[in-house]
């Protein structure tokens, strides 16, 4: 976990605004009262004042705070010009009075399934003082036109990492996604089949568009071989669909997150350790720390295996006047069967060139330096499958299918109610998988991957393209874009 996080408190809404899960901790919310009585004291001339309630606010303050938020941007931060706000929000928990001392910010948004996770991290009061300032600017902190923004503010702040991990891991678990990551086994370097599966999918059945859409070829360093024959199995239990299991959370809560300090967010790993326990061969070497997230060791063949999963998404319009998007979505998954606490390096290739608009790591591994290509990322390997770093980036390469789809309605069409449009015929959808290349230019070389200590162990690398939203919108419809920024 990112060092120095701590959680005030947490709420579970459902799809009806309704609370049905909360948990505060007490602790870290004395602290949070003694520094703003600290910070009041010594900021008498601030114009930009704050006093502190003697608790946080309650399940129903909370959740009717929550709902007055959906239905009027009106008094919360979710105007501000910036893209972070999608995800931190603030809530004026008494609508009586519209002083910034009834704001509780920031507050961490996950939606998963039918369920809001809100998560209040512990911060200065200074961070809460400088979000409201940026709050009464003219430009409301526009991140283009002005150096100081919510997320150069928040961004560089462990506890928001952090709780966006708590707020992932608990909507992991209410929804019962308590899986671990996919990693693929290959007989050998592979590409497979450039589109394993190719299908289109429109709003009305029966309707199909003007021309189909034509594979474009992808480009991979690797040779020609088998496809994919296998993955790993998941050792850890899985929850199932089922109403929310309070006692199962509340576990969780108290196992991973003692008084509000997050240890070790794993679920895989906490019911192993409810199960199983400790045993003399369990201990490391008296040398050595054994990290949290790793609470027993390996024993047995050693082998190493990496896989790289993408999600592009895309919007193809077919008019000169609105430029295709497209972005892709991934993330390195990893499985080290390594015995002891090893070591692993590698130079994470193509982290420049693939143009990387985000980027997060698991915490055992120790973040590189940023603007450097083939930059050295190390990390301590936990037990199973897990997720080593997750990114955002453009497509390098282009769009993988290129088509377009045009529809003429003659008479009314019927109403219906779609995610994407207002009326169903106005885009089609298009579904695909692509084995062995990276849409974004990341990559990992096995034979760079260094362990210390030194081991005998292979290491393997496996990769996937699959669709996302990808939508060939109607060029004779209606649809949604918006204008670029001008910089």
């Amino acid at each position: 976990m990112p060092n120095d996080c701590n959680i005030r408190a947490l709420w579970i809404l459902n799809n009806l605004d309704a609370v049905v899960f909360s948990r505060r901790f007490p602790v870290v919310e004395k602290r949070w009262r003694a520094a703003c009585q600290i910070e009041n004291e010594s900021s008498n001339d601030d114009p930009v004042k704050y006093t502190v309630f003697s608790s946080l606010p309650s399940d129903s303050e909370l959740a009717a705070a929550f709902s007055e938020r959906k239905k009027s941007r009106e008094g919360s931060d979710s105007w501000v010009d910036d893209p972070i706000t999608r995800h931190i929000i603030g809530l004026y928990t008494n609508k009586e009075e519209e002083g910034e001392d009834n704001l509780l910010w920031p507050l961490a948004l996950h939606i998963k399934g039918p369920y809001c996770i809100l998560i209040l991290p512990l911060l200065e009061p200074r961070h809460v003082k400088a979000n409201a300032r940026l709050c009464k600017r003219s430009d409301c902190g526009n991140a283009v036109m002005a150096g100081e923004y919510l997320s150069s503010l928040l961004l560089d702040l462990p506890s928001i990492t952090g709780a966006f991990m708590v707020a992932h891991a608990i909507g992991d678990i209410v929804t019962g996604d308590v899986v671990e990551p996919e990693v693929v086994v290959t007989a050998s370097p592979s590409v497979g089949g450039l589109l394993d599966s190719l299908t289109g999918s429109i709003g009305i059945s029966g309707i199909s568009s003007r021309a189909k859409p034509v594979a474009a070829p992808v480009a991979s360093s690797t040779p020609s071989g088998t496809a994919v024959i296998g993955a790993l199995a998941s050792d850890d239990p899985k929850i199932g669909s089922r109403l929310l299991d309070k006692d199962a959370l509340r576990s969780f809560i108290s196992s991973a997150m003692p008084f509000g300090t997050p240890l070790d967010l794993s679920y895989s790993n906490i019911f192993s350790i409810k199960l199983n326990g400790f045993s003399s061969v369990d201990m490391p070497p008296q040398d050595l720390k054994q990290p949290a997230w790793k609470p027993y060791l390996y024993k047995g063949k050693q082998r190493l295996l990496f896989t790289i999963y993408e999600t592009l998404h895309a919007g193809m319009y077919d008019r000169d006047e609105i430029p295709d998007t497209l972005s892709v979505s991934g993330q390195i998954n990893c499985r080290a069967e390594l015995e002891g606490l090893p070591d692993v390096s590698f130079p994470l290739t193509g982290l420049n060139t693939a143009k990387i608009e985000a980027l997060s790591f698991h915490p055992c591994a120790q973040v590189p330096e940023q603007n450097v290509d083939k930059q050295a990322l190390m990390f301590s390997p936990p037990l199973g499958n897990f997720v080593l770093m997750r990114y955002q980036a453009t497509c390098g390469l282009g769009p993988p299918v290129k088509g377009f789809y045009q529809l003429s309605i003659v008479s009314k069409p019927v109403d219906l109610e779609e995610p994407f449009s207002w009326h169903a015929y106005n885009y089609a959808k298009v579904s695909f998988k692509i084995v062995g290349a990276s849409l974004s230019g990341m990559s990992v070389d096995p034979k760079s991957v260094s362990i210390y200590p030194a081991v005998k162990a292979p290491v393997e690398l496996s990769t996937q393209v699959t669709s996302g939203d990808y939508i060939l919108w109607n060029t004779l419809g209606n649809c949604p874009s918006a204008v670029s920024a001008k910089v």
